[in-house]
């Protein structure tokens, strides 16, 4: 079997397997946080949300970026710039810049995506289900412009048990001074 095929397989089998984590969490019911809307201080989330039309995003996003932020596409495992990325620095997101994930709690997860235990700031994403291939997970979105990011499940190290798995398309890399 050629090497594309493997990998394609292999991601297959990895989605299968986060679907089937996913599927076990919500029949426990304990699907994981939902911070759409979340309060800080008493307030509700102040970010500005930004609204752009699908020819804007179009311009300023490449054709892959568009395809996974504003289409829910997945990149395939092991290919992303980011999965194997040990530097120090910030993950924002690709489409609006909005600060998501710090360097400091990136963990190797061995799925071939970037994967979190915790965002910067929880009303930075936003979470919906995700009930797309026959299962139920739940999708990660960038609170500021709605760019769909990843799925975050219940199988990540302490100390908040979660993976939030990410696309590496839908990240920018701002490496630490």
């Amino acid at each position: 079997m050629k090497a594309k095929a493997w990998k394609t397989l292999l991601a297959l089998a990895v989605l299968a397997a986060a679907a089937w984590q996913g599927a076990a969490a919500d029949s426990r019911g304990t699907a994981a946080p939902r911070p759409q809307g979340a309060k800080v201080s008493g307030k509700t989330n102040t970010i500005e949300k930004i609204h752009k039309t699908d020819e804007e995003w179009k311009k300023i996003l490449t054709p892959e970026q568009y395809k996974v932020l504003r289409k829910k596409g997945t990149e395939p495992a092991f290919t992303g710039k980011y999965h194997a990325n040990h530097e120090k620095g910030v993950y924002v997101c690709a489409a609006c810049g909005l600060p998501l994930f710090s360097s400091d709690t990136k963990f190797d997860s061995g799925t071939g995506w970037p994967s979190f235990w915790k965002p910067i700031d929880e009303t930075h994403v936003e979470t919906e289900t995700d009930r797309s291939f026959f299962m139920s997970r739940t999708e990660v979105l960038c609170a500021r412009c709605g760019g769909h990011l990843g799925h975050v499940f219940h199988d990540g190290p302490p100390p908040t048990g979660l993976r939030y798995c990410m696309n590496s398309v839908s990240l920018e890399f701002k490496k630490a001074e």
